[in-house]
């Protein structure tokens, strides 16, 4: 358990999660507090930095640029990795460019040389060439002339690093989120796409718009003819959970995933398809798989009508296994209790989203750009289950934020994030009133936040 207590933020209750709550714009608006999250925040928390796909020989190397911070993970050998910061002890300037205009920098290095005095090191951060060392009169040591070490550890087939040396193990911060979302094996999947583009909102604004379902029925209202979307939000320490509530039995399944739904209307068959397909395709084919869709599809010729809606989930679920198995993609079992608990997506504290499903996953990270509070640099990708050596080439694309490059469902998001983050100068805008059920996920996120933040912005309870 993290040093933020059980759930996630000091002296606050199980029983009081819920409570109706308000906070201000400080954290969306203020130069000032996006200033102190670079010396309070980000150096304290553990961040997803990238995939362990992405570093395939020893000497590949990647960046994360967070604030004015520029990280260095390379793949040292078989399953281990380093990571340093991007600067020379030398005179400080930064060992690999990194403009501000590019989601990152990437290649392969087994000596990393600075361009401006050629002071050189290995992949051990040791430097192993100092231009006429006996200058400095015996004063160098080898630790003031290494590069300086950020940890990182894996999980998920994630990369994450933590610049605090003194910061809990990975596995401690991400509990207990990781120990209900192992059974997905998010490390056997591999990149299908990867967009991103710097964004005109907060990274906090871009980031909450996917992190509850409550703004389906107002933003994405196409979905609605396909069933209800009335959401739980459900705080795990630090992170979040967000999922669908079984307020109609008949039309979901226990799991209250997006993916594993029985779609509204008479013939569950046909609407199970309907659902799969709408999800997928207006998702930038990332919500679901190529399998599912085409299981979902045969459901109105392998099913007789009547069939009730579980038995229609099941036998579509045993179907798109089957066809998997055959192409080379394994399920893994993943019990219903363990999937009703996994729900549809996840926060991970502090800017890192998961929609996950069996065979997939859906996945948003937001950071600053700059020194602009008004902007952000959003990405998305999706990740999948793929066969062994099929798994297609991909690469960081910068794509505008509209339908052609994105999908119509997040060209809806985009569409309102600018928006917010405009909306929240307004002199007549008193501060957001998440709702305290379907936005706990979002409470639970600045809880958190003001406790790094040492107190600014925290919420405050609504007066009845």
């Amino acid at each position: 358990m993290n040093k933020h207590g059980k759930i996630g933020f000091d002296n606050i209750t199980e029983e009081e999660v819920g409570v109706p709550l308000t906070y201000g714009t400080e954290a969306f608006l203020s130069k000032e507090y996006a200033e102190a999250e670079k010396e309070l925040l980000w150096p304290k928390v553990w961040q997803m930095a990238g995939r362990v796909e992405e570093l395939k020989k020893v000497g590949d190397y990647i960046s994360y640029e967070i604030a004015d911070d520029s990280i260095l993970i390379f793949k040292t050998g078989e399953d281990e990795y380093k990571a340093y910061h991007n600067v020379c002890p030398h005179r400080g300037r930064r060992l690999v460019d990194t403009p501000c205009d590019q989601n990152r920098a990437c290649g392969n290095k087994r000596r990393i040389v600075c361009g401006f005095h050629g002071w050189t090191f290995d992949l051990e951060g040791k430097n192993v060439h100092i231009l006429d060392p006996q200058d400095w009169q015996g004063s160098l040591t080898e630790e003031s002339t290494a590069l300086s070490p950020v940890k990182v550890e894996t999980w998920g087939g994630w990369l994450f690093i933590n610049m605090d040396p003194e910061s809990e193990p990975l596995r401690d911060f991400l509990e207990p989120a990781a120990s209900i979302l192992d059974a997905f094996q998010f490390e056997k999947m591999r990149f299908k796409w990867r967009q991103w583009v710097i964004y005109p909102s907060n990274w906090k604004t871009a980031l909450e718009a996917f992190m509850e379902p409550y703004h389906v029925a107002g933003t994405h209202t196409q979905l609605l003819k396909y069933g209800q979307f009335y959401a739980y939000s459900k705080s795990y320490g630090l992170h979040g959970v967000s999922g669908f509530d079984e307020r109609d039995k008949s039309m979901k399944m226990a799991q209250s995933s997006s993916v594993t739904r029985v779609g509204a209307g008479a013939d569950p068959r046909v609407s199970t398809y309907e659902l799969a397909r709408e999800n997928y395709e207006t998702v930038n084919f990332a919500a679901s798989t190529d399998t599912l869709v085409a299981a979902a599809k045969r459901l109105v010729d392998e099913l007789p009508e009547g069939t009730a809606p579980q038995d229609v989930i099941k036998h579509w679920l045993a179907s798109a296994r089957a066809d998997d198995a055959k192409r080379g993609v394994i399920w893994p079992d993943i019990t219903p209790e363990n999937m009703a608990e996994a729900g549809l997506a996840w926060h991970f504290f502090p800017n890192m989203s998961v929609l996950q499903g069996v065979t997939f996953a859906l996945c948003y990270r937001a950071r600053p750009y700059g020194d602009d509070p008004d902007k952000c640099i959003f990405e998305s990708y999706a990740i999948e289950r793929f066969p062994e050596g099929e798994e297609p080439e991909t690469e960081w694309v910068y794509a505008e934020p509209t339908a052609e490059k994105w999908g119509s469902v997040l060209a809806q998001d985009f569409a309102n994030m600018e928006w917010v983050q405009k909306g929240m100068k307004s002199r007549g805008f008193r501060g957001t009133l998440p709702n305290p059920h379907q936005e706990q996920k979002i409470t639970n996120f600045h809880r958190n936040l003001a406790t790094f933040m040492e107190g600014r912005g925290a919420p405050k309870v609504l007066k009845k």
